[in-house]
């Protein structure tokens, strides 16, 4: 029996190496290779698919757990991986959550991603304790509090402390005072070049 795989990403050089990485293997048959996220769907509809690997961040700003979502809901027995470059450690609460069942770093990850897919396929959920390790300033991103973390996601709209304050539920003062703190970890001089920094790492995005 093969194994019907669908992969979904959106930069070309990962999405060829995915491709060699299926078709090297004879267990696997790889039934399309796609940029949008949105576009699985549709794929789930109209053929019979045992495997999805997904990352979160795809073409036309569709996103791959939005999607997993929505096939889990819809094909609960479709494996999907999920797999990305960016530490943002919402995305891999969000994919426990959604009830996806193996998530994996591109670039750290020390199990390949055929081994993952093996797993998975058994039946295990295969999930990182936490995001990769990422230097911001003086800090890494796993010497901040999951609230800081909050506050820092909605740091980067650039809103107020009272406009974020009201979206999480806190006071502006606490807003404050969280702001306050990643910057003394991280040695950085104001919000917008801590809000700057961590989006271009991706330890962060909305």
């Amino acid at each position: 029996m093969q194994y019907k795989v669908l992969i979904v990403e959106d930069q070309e050089m990962p999405r060829q190496l995915f491709e060699i990485f299926v078709k090297s293997d004879p267990r696997y048959d790889l039934v399309g290779s796609i940029s949008n996220a949105e576009l699985a769907i549709d794929f789930c509809t109209h053929m019979r698919l045992d495997l999805i690997l997904m990352d979160v961040m795809t073409a036309h700003g569709s996103s791959g757990l939005d999607a997993a979502e929505n096939i889990k809901e819809k094909y609960p027995n479709i494996k999907i991986i999920i797999v990305t470059s960016m530490p943002e450690a919402s995305w891999l609460k969000r994919a426990r959550e959604i009830g996806v069942d193996s998530f994996w770093y591109k670039e750290s990850q020390k199990e390949p991603i055929l081994t993952v897919m093996e797993r998975t396929l058994a039946g295990e959920r295969v999930f990182p304790d936490m995001p990769p390790l990422v230097q911001i300033g003086n800090a890494n991103n796993h010497d901040f509090s999951e609230r800081e973390l909050d506050v820092l996601r909605e740091l980067i709209t650039g809103d107020s402390n009272a406009e974020i304050g009201q979206r999480l539920g806190i006071a502006p003062s606490t807003v404050k005072y969280h702001v306050q703190n990643m910057l003394q970890k991280t040695g950085m001089h104001t919000r917008t070049e801590l809000a700057a920094v961590a989006r271009s790492l991706g330890i962060v995005i909305k």
